[in-house]
């Protein structure tokens, strides 16, 4: 029976129609060719089309790396869509479990650029890089994630560890920065890459000054986040850091709306008095001290605000439509700063 199939793949490519109805009865119908993602999971899989491959060789290879689950399917589509003769050479990178007519497509469209140039801003989270990673093709957003939950290769790192109720361990150290970054990386190459970024970056004079501050380079980083995502202007980043260094000192929570964003898995532009009640470790409207860890990844700027912060009066403030701070030193002031703004 496997020899009659076969040789379908020899025959005209009117017979190959009549042929592909009987195969695709025999072997289950048209999710052959179909089963599986267009994108696949896992890591990027290298495979080198070299020119005076045959269909078969390539199918081999394909099924042998688990890219697709049916090497004749893949031949026998090919064939019939007469793609087995557009194949371009050159490197490819599949994943794991894609669908055969998606890596068609690729071979006929030919290989993508092997280096891939990406910008990380300041303060994107281990999921902003995720997706970002995953449109560009270099990994998925399931397979990075998967490695951020408990990457920690430096010790001053290992903080995250101690904390069950931390979200993502690399989170934070992923330092934002443009790269050139090789599709034939994997999720833990790549992340290996930004955390030595970040860890170059820190300079001696940096990691002194924690000290002389008394902050570990974890609290740090923790703090440097918080400020990231509520300064939107440079001037409001060493003011930021001293209200929540003031308030820390107070035991007063630090009600930053950013944190219960982190805890969210919606975008939210406006939070409501019931998202402060959320219930999350990293919601400091329900719990006193730092997040269980970075909300995302500071740049150095935001980073030498924390080290060297203002000297105020200030415990309050709110920002405005444009993202402008404005400060108060008692909690009256700052309901009428808040009135002011938005007449509440």
């Amino acid at each position: 029976m496997w020899e009659k199939i076969k040789s379908i793949l020899t025959t005209t490519k009117y017979q190959v129609r009549i042929g592909l109805a009987v195969v695709l009865i025999f072997l289950g119908g048209y999710n052959l060719f179909f089963i599986g993602d267009d994108e696949g999971h896992g890591d990027n899989i290298s495979i080198k089309i070299e020119n005076g491959m045959s269909t078969e060789e390539i199918a081999q290879n394909l099924q042998e790396h688990a890219i697709i689950n049916n090497g004749l399917g893949f031949r026998i589509l090919a064939r019939l869509e007469g793609k087995d003769t557009q194949f371009k050479e050159g490197i490819y990178y599949f994943r794991v479990g894609m669908n055969i007519n998606s890596v068609l497509d690729r071979l006929v469209q030919g290989p993508e650029n092997q280096v891939v140039r990406i910008t990380i801003p300041e303060g994107f989270t281990v999921e902003d890089i995720a997706n970002l990673l995953e449109k560009e093709n270099l990994t998925t957003k399931e397979e990075f994630c998967k490695v951020a939950k408990d990457y920690t290769p430096y010790d001053y790192m290992k903080e995250a560890t101690e904390n069950k109720d931390i979200k993502y361990a690399v989170e934070g150290f992923l330092f934002p920065d443009t790269y050139d970054i090789d599709r034939s990386y994997g999720a833990k190459q790549i992340m290996q890459i930004m955390v030595d970024n970040f860890d170059h970056r820190l300079n001696s004079e940096m990691r002194e000054r924690a000290k002389e501050e008394n902050l570990s380079i974890f609290e740090l980083v923790t703090m440097a986040s918080l400020v990231e995502k509520e300064a939107k202007f440079a001037e409001d980043r060493p003011i930021i850091a001293d209200v929540f260094f003031k308030r820390l000192e107070n035991h007063m929570m630090l009600q930053s709306d950013a944190t219960i964003q982190y805890a969210l898995d919606e975008h939210k532009e406006e939070f409501s008095i019931e998202d402060t009640k959320l219930d999350s470790p990293y919601n400091t409207y329900q719990h006193e001290g730092l997040t269980p860890g970075p909300i995302g990844n500071p740049g150095l700027a935001s980073i030498e605000a924390v080290l060297y912060p203002a000297t105020t009066d200030y415990l309050y403030f709110v920002a405005d439509s444009k993202g402008h701070n404005h400060y108060s030193v008692t909690y009256d002031e700052h309901l009428k700063v808040i009135e002011e703004i938005y007449g509440e």
